[in-house]
């Protein structure tokens, strides 16, 4: 039976990740493609947003296999003939138990280990690509188009900064298009944004109403381009990249780089625990479920169908728990709220499946000689 469970867990495991994958990888194709990135980034920038994925995908894997092996052995009446043989319930749960201390242990190495790294490598290069994007667009000798709306040239970068033969082209208003061009420029970084200073230029208004053209020379022209440009400050991590002992135990230095009090971060913490014991809950219950319904002819789809309910169940009881905690954080003891619900939903379910007349009317005993 374990071993069956681990067969189903990776193959269902592997199919939702799929889907959950290319939902996500085909938006970001899109948008990296459009920016002129290579297919090597694509690729890299999906690498690392799997172990978040898969995350979220194991405790729903362990529920599917625990739920579709109980179902399978049950119509093959395999299960019946074992407990013919004297085995309880509890005794026929230890596989899925071992089952989900293995996928509890999968969720911890995945919640405090692979996600935090991901998480901090995936932010590190997105501010490498938006500084790739940026020094793109001081790239001297091309026509370049940051937006749909412009067009930026630059046909000369000295080494000192100083932009030679500038071209804008811009038509960000539907009835006029503008033109700038300037002999020389200089990037200025300001509180409001990078600004592009253009010296000695002309301006070119056209009407595309009235086709008329207005010209305008100037001297000295301010062009903002924070629009264009992506000059936010590179973050060194974000609280979802720190480890879960640094979260558990935050030091003054992380509270101020995070700006989150002390229970807050402790609260992540706690909640990537709790996220590994969703994974050990999630096969029991599904078990649990089907084995309180005992064998039945036409199928256990009734006992699948509560399976389910109680998987809503306990996802009301996790958001409930990360509700309260979230309102107080000194009260994060409730994100194991979920957690500990379904140990005792399993364990309630399993006491009931030792006693196959709990909801049932018990049979009333024969007697010899009585007069029916």
């Amino acid at each position: 039976m374990l071993g069956q469970l681990l067969v189903f867990f990776g193959f269902f495991s592997l199919i939702l990740v799929l889907i959950y994958w290319i939902n996500r990888a085909v938006r970001l194709f899109d948008r990296l493609i459009a920016d002129g990135q290579s297919a090597w980034v694509f690729l890299e920038l999906t690498s690392l947003s799997l172990p978040s994925l898969i995350r979220i995908v194991l405790p729903l894997s362990a529920f599917v296999a625990a739920v579709y092996v109980t179902n399978r052995m049950s119509s093959d009446s395999e299960l019946t003939v074992v407990q013919a043989t004297g085995y309880s319930p509890f005794r026929l749960a230890r596989p899925v138990i071992v089952f989900g201390v293995i996928v509890a242990v999968l969720m911890s190495i995945l919640t405090n280990i692979l996600v935090p790294l991901s998480t901090e490598r995936l932010i590190t290069r997105q501010a490498e690509i938006a500084q790739t994007m940026t020094a793109r667009l001081l790239t001297p000798g091309e026509f370049l188009t940051p937006t749909d709306d412009v067009t930026f040239y630059i046909r000369e970068l000295p080494p000192g900064g100083e932009m030679l033969d500038i071209f804008i082209s811009e038509s960000t208003s539907p009835t006029q298009r503008t033109t700038y061009t300037a002999s020389r420029a200089y990037l200025v970084r300001t509180e409001n944004g990078p600004q592009l200073v253009m010296v000695d230029g002309l301006t070119q208004t056209l009407n595309l109403e009235t086709s008329r053209l207005l010209t305008t020379r100037f001297e000295d022209f301010v062009y903002n381009v924070s629009a264009l440009m992506n000059d936010d400050p590179v973050r060194k991590t974000s609280v979802n990249g720190l480890s879960t002992m640094a979260l558990l135990r935050p030091s003054a230095e992380t509270i101020a780089d995070t700006n989150q009090t002390g229970d807050q971060l402790k609260l992540r913490g706690h909640d990537r625990i709790a996220q590994a014991a969703l994974g050990f809950v999630a096969g029991l219950v599904g078990f649990s479920a089907l084995v309180v319904g005992g064998f039945s002819r036409f199928g256990l789809w009734r006992n699948i169908i509560f399976a389910v309910g109680l998987v809503i169940l306990l996802k009301l009881l996790e958001g409930t728990g990360t509700s309260i905690a979230t309102t107080n954080a000194a009260l994060w003891p409730f994100v194991y709220l979920a957690g500990i619900g379904g140990v005792v939903i399993s364990a309630m379910l399993l006491h009931i499946a030792t006693r196959p007349y709990f909801f049932k009317r018990r049979p009333k005993p024969y007697v010899r000689g009585a007069i029916t």
